[in-house]
Order: C-alpha cells, then structure tokens, then sequence
C-alpha cells in the first residue's frame, strides 16, 4: 500500500501566485502533473505540445480544479518559428514568463545498429534542439527586457554515463545537461537561473508503454533496480520541481538533482548485484574469504 506521505504537496499555499510558468510537453503525463501543481501554488500557466486538443483538455480541467489560467498552445519545439510564437502569445497573454520548464521529449528502446539516422533525428530534435531552440528564444526577450527568470531541464540519470539500447536520448539529454550547467554561468549575470532534474522511474503511459512495450515489464522488471523497491509518485517530481522554479530556491543555481529512489548509484556500485545473493549463502562465502585470508 502507498504511503500517503508520497503524495502529500510540499510548499505552502499561494507559494507560486503571481508567477507565469511555462511547460513544454505540458498536456500530459509528468508535464501535466508538474502544471496542476505549480497551478494549485497560484502560478499561471502556459502549455505547450503538438497536440492542440490534449493541450486544450488538460487547461480546462486545470483551470477548473485550481482557479488559475491556462494558456494551452499548439507547438513543436523542434520548429524555431513556432517556437517564437508560443513567446509571442505568451507575453501577449501574460505581459511574462517567470519560468521555463524544457519537459518535451521522446524516447523509445532498440538496439543503435537497428535506427536510421532519421530515428535519430527525432529524439534529438526533439530533446535536444527542443529545449535550445526555447531556452534562446526566452533566453534572448528576458535578456533584452531585463526580467529575471529561472529555467528548470527535465534530463534522465544516464545523462552522465550514456545508456544502451537509448543511444539517441543518451545523447541528446547529456547535451541538455551540458547547456543547463553552461547557461548556469553564463546567464546568471542577467538574473537568469538553470537548474535539471534527472528523475528516474515515473510511469506514465506514453512513456511507458514505448520504453517497456508488451510484456517486457513483466521479464525485465526495473522496479528491481531501486533500493527503495518502488517508482515514484507524480507529486514527488511536482514537489521538487515547485520547489526549483520557486524563489525558495534562488541561490540554487547549475544544480542537477537526480530523484530516483537510489537507482542510479545501484547501477554504477561494481558489487551492487551481490544484494541478490541470499544469507545462507553469505555464510559459506565468509568460510571461504577467511581461509584465503589464512592461507
């Protein structure tokens, strides 16, 4: 049974109000989340995918649960000129844009020898130039109008060591990674702030589906992987998030905070695997390390 401690909000009422945040890929999954409670702090909000009528479903049921206003907002990312007018119509909306969250992406499992340089293409047009194309183009207008901002990049824990079998992703969110710590610096002198998240496993259904499709699940649970024994809850990645883009976190800037139950640090531990071995077993293991060690 799931603690309700996982799913508790973290910040107080009204921590948002009278911010303007911007998701990319907001319609859905771990986007929606993040917008539905960046909407209960009091923020209003700008959605933006390709898809205008998830889009507009999910601003609806938002704006109705919360009392905040939702601009939904037809847009590929990887497309500059759409981009510059998503900026367009959210300035004209809400005079600004307090916050940038690059969410929009896509990903999917298949042995790098199998893909076509188009398969490519569209993981790292979307990851990669999605989250530069939108970082330059608010980038640029808070820049020359002087405004503060903060800019919060969804990454993966692989974007430090690469993967298999997600080359393109792999490639495409340590790129990300590199423009988030790069920008931290660079920008910080125009009030702008850069912080990631590298979150771990959080079902959602798209994503879900694409990266453990059919049975897949069933052979190769990754649940396994996680020394806390489970996925994370939406509201776990919304309470951070909240906390990144919030002005609680000002002096936070080039971090990248991975919230994975462990996973990560399970993987990259040479030994790690030995927590399978089981007690009896460890008892003729001692045996045997004391008469080398006495040999």
């Amino acid at each position: 049974m799931l603690n309700e401690k996982f799913v508790q909000p973290m910040l107080t009422e009204g921590s948002l109000k009278g911010k303007v945040i911007l998701i990319t890929g907001g319609g859905t999954g771990l986007g929606k989340s993040m917008g539905k409670y960046f909407a209960q702090l009091g923020a209003d909000l700008i959605i933006a995918s390709r898809k205008l009528d998830v889009l507009e479903n999910t601003a609806d049921e938002i704006e109705k649960e919360t009392g905040s206003k939702v601009l939904p907002v037809q847009c590929d990312v990887t497309n500059y000129d759409q981009v510059e007018n998503l900026l367009k119509q959210s300035f004209e909306k809400f005079g600004k844009v307090n916050s940038l969250v690059n969410n929009a992406a896509g990903n999917f499992i298949s042995p790098t020898e199998r893909l076509s340089h188009r398969a490519f293409d569209i993981i790292v047009n979307i990851v990669l130039k999605g989250t530069y194309y939108s970082t330059l183009a608010f980038g640029k207008y808070w820049i020359k109008e002087r405004q503060s901002a903060s800019v919060l990049n969804i990454v993966t824990t692989y974007a430090w060591t690469g993967s298999a079998y997600v080359v393109p992703s792999a490639v495409a969110k340590a790129g990300v990674l590199a423009l988030t710590r790069s920008l931290a610096v660079e920008w910080a002198k125009y009030g702008i702030r850069f912080n990631a998240i590298a979150p771990g496993l959080f079902p959602t259904k798209g994503a879900w589906e694409r990266l453990l499709p059919g049975n897949i699940s069933e052979k190769f649970n990754p649940v396994k992987k996680v020394p806390v024994g489970r996925t994370g809850e939406h509201q776990e990645l919304a309470n951070l998030a909240a906390y990144l883009v919030s002005d609680f976190s000002s002096f936070i800037n080039g971090e990248v905070v991975t919230i994975d139950g462990g996973e990560w640090l399970k993987g990259a531990g040479q030994f790690n695997m030995l927590d399978s071995i089981p007690n009896e077993l460890w008892d003729e293991i001692e045996k045997a390390v004391r008469n080398v060690k006495g040999s």
